[in-house]
């Protein structure tokens, strides 16, 4: 074989190759939590459903606030992790939530992952994320359209799930059959201003989202993201940029 035909025959193969090859897959067990980086939330390592996992939690300080457990505000509460960056590729992780004891009536058991994450330092500043995350206890809710928001996105600070939902209902959630305190596969893949979230081991995606409102070429932390009132847990997180 001379040359040239060697270097159409790479060209050939290496297109063939799957975008996850061009990058290492970064595995973190979350067996303990060192590297997570806390904001409104309180992290420790847990055995749940026999798992090794993080548990993470709303912080007592912001939990106790009257305007918090009443319903009115919902303080941004993740741990993100540190050194990490990400911009286009696959996250994988295994979560479980639940509305925690003193949760307010209208919470779900919010759980999910964020990604290009710019943290603000403050804790009530405004912070600049996309995430997907589930509703656990909408899944087999016995009200339809409680089931048809089960999965979410939203990308903070502008477009929260109140306006998407307001301003083009059912275009970033969907229905997928979910229990609380239940651990569950998510995948979540992006590449520019697209991105799918896939819940178990369902072949296709349960939400798709072609206009990512941060960007095509945004970068930033991956995140453990909770919503009001939740108790959640995570583990066996890995990143493939």
């Amino acid at each position: 074989m001379n040359w040239r035909a060697a270097i159409l025959l790479f060209g050939a193969l290496s297109a063939t190759l799957p975008d996850a090859a061009s990058g290492q897959a970064k595995p973190y067990a979350l067996a303990t939590t060192q590297g997570l980086r806390l904001h409104n939330v309180t992290a420790e390592a847990a055995t749940f459903k026999g798992q090794r996992g993080v548990r993470v939690a709303v912080a007592p300080d912001v939990a106790r606030r009257p305007e918090y457990s009443a319903g009115k505000i919902e303080p941004e509460a993740f741990a993100y992790i540190e050194g990490l960056e990400f911009s286009n590729g696959v996250i994988e992780a295994e979560v479980a939530g639940s509305p925690g004891p003193e949760a307010y009536p209208g919470a779900r058991g919010f759980v999910g992952i964020a990604f290009r994450l710019q943290p603000n330092a403050k804790s009530d500043g405004p912070q600049t994320y996309d995430a997907f995350y589930l509703r656990p206890t909408n899944g087999r809710a016995d009200d339809q359209e409680r089931r048809n928001h089960s999965a979410q996105y939203i990308s903070h600070p502008d477009w929260t799930w109140s306006r998407l939902r307001r301003e083009t209902p059912s275009r970033y959630e969907a229905y997928v059959d979910l229990l609380p305190d239940t651990w569950t596969k998510i995948r979540i893949e992006v590449r520019g201003a697209q991105a799918r979230l896939y819940v178990g081991d369902q072949p296709q995606p349960v939400l798709i989202v072609n206009d990512v409102k941060s960007g095509a070429s945004a970068k930033g932390a991956v995140a453990l993201w909770i919503g009001p009132g939740t108790v959640a847990h995570f583990r066996n997180l890995i990143v493939t940029p």
